[in-house]
């Protein structure tokens, strides 16, 4: 533990919450993708967020519940409101790196460039420095600024729904489903949590798993092994306890997973203490390769296929058919997997409001 990041976060709770309302398709904010993705960073010991609480109550109840110190900000005069939660914010924040040396990384949630100089001044103090903003509300000066810079809306967990179309508009023909489209893509697209109580379900724990291994992987670029990743699912959940799914111990949980192929095993850095990575072949190229079978047969009937409901095509082939078992959070983050390892070409369509997927060397 002692070599272990200790994470401070800092929430400019009005703007992360009006950049998601205003430009996530009017959704409420949620911590949890935030949490989840600093838990595989390290640990988060000081969390605060810093608003008037006034406009914000039942954001309030949820933030109390996840342990998070409310800093009130009591004015009602707009600008000035804000000005002095920002103040407040960084005042605190240079505070805490002084008096907490312990203290190596600081997380701010803002997409305000206001706080440049702050990010600055922390990272001359030898602090590690990340962001965390909407991406269609943060100022262009404050991602270079920082150590990394995560775009809420492209977080695991965050799950945008697509605006219906202005004016009545219908979509082109080559974007239209066939007359037995399916049910909306939304129906499939419920968050991932953490399985709670006893008799926990085993698919939820192989996508539990398999998602933090990707997330560790993709945030240290190195080994993961299974004591870190044993680490990183208490801070996602702390009562995450092996025996609930019937093991004794978390070692022969992970062979469990390795004989389902939802993890491979190899020689760690101690004994007893295995690296713990995802099938780079197999199940995964399998479902890319169901997607690319998908799409082009929809491709050669009807045009571009369009995002929302594409799901339930694929399961009426492979009725067991789950991204999340593959490790990824969302159908849209499985689907740019897929694009980006050429299977599928896919792109945002601004007349239909949605994205659009098309064989491999047509547009």
């Amino acid at each position: 533990m002692d070599q272990e990041d200790r994470i401070a976060l800092f929430l400019d709770y009005e703007n992360l919450a009006i950049g998601a309302r205003e430009h996530l398709g009017g959704m409420t904010f949620d911590l949890r993708p935030i949490t989840d993705a600093l838990a595989e960073r390290g640990r988060v010991v000081v969390r605060r967020a810093y608003a008037d609480w006034s406009y914000f109550d039942e954001d309030r109840r949820l933030l109390t519940r996840s342990h998070v110190e409310l800093i009130d900000i009591p004015q009602k005069m707009g600008a000035s409101r804000k000005n002095a939660a920002d103040i407040k914010m960084a005042v605190d924040a240079l505070q805490l790196a002084f008096e907490r040396d312990y203290i190596s990384t600081f997380v701010f949630g803002t997409g305000d460039s206001d706080f440049t100089p702050l990010v600055h001044k922390l990272r001359e103090l030898n602090k590690r420095v990340i962001g965390v903003g909407v991406e269609h509300s943060t100022s262009a000066l404050l991602p270079p600024a920082c150590d990394e810079f995560l775009y809420y809306d492209r977080l695991e967990g965050v799950e945008i729904r697509p605006a219906r179309s202005r004016g009545g508009r219908t979509p082109t023909a080559a974007a239209r489903q066939p007359e037995t489209a399916p049910p909306p893509l939304e129906q499939d697209l419920e968050p991932v949590a953490a399985p709670e109580g006893p008799g926990r379900d085993a698919d939820a724990l192989a996508v539990l798993v398999a998602q933090t291994v990707a997330g560790l992987q993709g945030s240290s670029g190195g080994t993961v092994s299974a004591s870190t990743l044993k680490r990183t699912l208490l801070r996602k959940d702390p009562t995450f306890n092996e025996g609930d799914f019937g093991f004794r111990t978390f070692g022969e949980l992970l062979r469990h997973l390795a004989e389902r192929n939802v993890v491979e095993l190899g020689e760690g850095p101690a004994k007893g203490d295995p690296e713990v990575t995802l099938p780079e072949h197999g199940e995964r190229e399998t479902a890319f390769g169901l997607l690319r079978s998908v799409v082009a047969d929809l491709d050669r009937n009807a045009g571009p296929v369009a995002l929302s409901g594409l799901k339930n095509q694929l399961r009426r082939v492979q009725p067991d058919f789950s991204e999340k078992k593959l490790g990824y959070r969302s159908f849209l983050q499985f689907c740019k997997a897929a694009a980006t390892a050429g299977a599928v070409d896919l792109r945002w369509d601004t007349e239909t409001d949605d994205y659009l997927l098309t064989g491999v060397g047509r547009g």
